[in-house]
């Protein structure tokens, strides 16, 4: 990487760190570009040089929040085994727990649309999932309600768990969401349950 570059990687962290912090002290509709270079200090110049408007870099923020916990799952090969599942999920609790931008959404208006970019990145992942060869299934069909039940219940276990402030520890939240998918998500992959 060359220093032009770096300087362009440390500018743009600098506006996600930036928009992060603002995200712990206003709501995501209320942040403006004067706020974010103000805490980045930057120039307003240099923050066109990389986003048109804050909705442009709420954009990327989601990009970035999906492309990390795509990586995540990517490094996660289901199995029934409750203990690698739940380490699986415990890095998505704590990922959601410790990103204010994706714990923010979550209990957004702009929620809506997150949710339906997880729910493509989740059914994609699933699919590349189902489609090793370790899982016979028999019905395709039934197998896409079973993944569609799968991403479902794993948003809606996080929603409801940013909801409340992060009441419960990660690991209750990690154990819940591996228990549905080792009982519930994962037998139904097999062609052993779809027929």
């Amino acid at each position: 990487m060359n220093e032009q570059d770096e300087r362009y990687t440390a500018v743009e962290d600098a506006i996600f760190d930036s928009f992060f912090l603002l995200l712990k002290e206003k709501e995501i509709d209320r942040i403006t570009v004067s706020d974010v270079i103000k805490k980045a200090g930057i120039v307003r110049s240099t923050f066109y040089n990389h986003y048109e408007n804050v909705p442009d870099l709420v954009n990327a923020a989601e990009e970035k929040t999906i492309e990390k916990i795509f990586s995540l799952m990517e490094s996660f090969h289901p199995q029934d085994d409750k203990e690698i599942c739940k380490s699986f999920f415990l890095a998505i609790c704590n990922y959601t727990k410790d990103n204010p931008f994706l714990s923010t959404l979550l209990n957004s208006t702009r929620g809506d649309a997150f949710f339906e970019k997880m729910l493509l990145m989740f059914d994609r992942y699933m699919r590349q999932v189902t489609d090793n060869e370790s899982y016979h299934i028999g019905d395709k069909k039934t197998a896409a309600y079973f993944i569609a039940s799968g991403i479902g219940s794993t948003i809606g276990v996080l929603h409801k768990w940013s909801s409340t402030g992060f009441d419960a520890p990660a690991d209750e939240i990690a154990d819940i969401l591996a228990q549905v998918f080792v009982s519930g998500v994962l037998p139904g992959l097999s062609s052993k349950h779809i027929v």
